[in-house]
């Protein structure tokens, strides 16, 4: 193997790469968004400068993901909080549940998504969308809402899809010290909305040591999002580098 094919590997294993070259469309990629008020200090806590709350708010979501490109089909849930980047509105997420190996490897390594293992299910139960997470066998989180009962403004949810979403990607180098300590920063492209309901939800969060959701309580529960989109992941950028501040 030479010293170009390695430079211009897409992934690791470079003998079975794990994922190819982006950027990522995904196809009828269904959501479940459970938006809440949580405690401040909490909210804080997990929340890196320089960013800073945008109120106490949390976003709960489930992703049911049947087709997409270079990742296949996979399901995904976990948190993020509303916050401000330099006075702009984004999303920071927290952490993130997966039950695919391709794309858990492929969020972490390149946007810095806060991925692991999980068994999140999303599904219609009846009139209700029902969306649940496994971790080690245990169920730490239970999010259900009302079925398309009241259609949302699309424009209104397409400028709320396209809002700024920043990662902080954390990755150590060979001495276990940061080799790279980032805030990465990204926009999702090309959406075309399928459908977007809301109407009222509920969510309950089980406390697990290692799949800490609960670490993020919920005190008052806003509303529920349920909609269907196709939309492009592209590449991102870096916003703020930790490392460069130390020099």
């Amino acid at each position: 193997m030479t010293r170009e094919e390695i430079l211009n590997a897409t992934s690791m294993p470079l003998a079975s790469p794990s994922y190819p070259k982006g950027p990522y469309r995904f196809y009828d990629r269904e959501y479940l968004l459970i938006h809440y008020e949580t405690d401040p200090d909490m909210l804080r806590a997990l929340l890196p400068e320089p960013l800073e709350p945008d109120g106490n708010d949390v976003f709960f979501e489930w992703m049911k993901m049947p087709d997409s490109s270079g990742f296949g089909d996979y399901e995904e849930s976990g948190c993020g909080i509303s916050a401000l980047y330099n006075g702009i509105p984004c999303n920071y997420s927290v952490m993130m549940y997966l039950d695919d190996e391709s794309p858990t490897t492929g969020g972490r390594e390149i946007w810095g998504f806060p991925k692991k293992f999980g068994l999140p299910r999303l599904k219609t139960i009846h009139e209700t969308l029902t969306g649940s997470l496994y971790y080690d066998e245990e169920r730490v989180a239970l999010g259900t809402m009302v079925y398309k009962q009241k259609p949302m403004d699309p424009a209104d949810v397409i400028t709320g899809m396209k809002k700024l979403n920043i990662n902080l990607k954390w990755i150590p180098d060979v001495d276990g010290s940061p080799k790279i300590a980032q805030l990465v920063g990204y926009y999702l492209e090309d959406i075309d909305l399928k459908f977007a309901y809301t109407g009222d939800a509920r969510l309950h969060l089980v406390p697990h040591a290692n799949c800490r959701l609960a670490d993020l309580p919920v005190r008052k529960i806003h509303n529920g999002l349920h909609m269907c989109a196709d939309l492009t992941l592209p590449y991102g950028r870096v916003l703020h580098d930790y490392l460069e501040e130390s020099k």
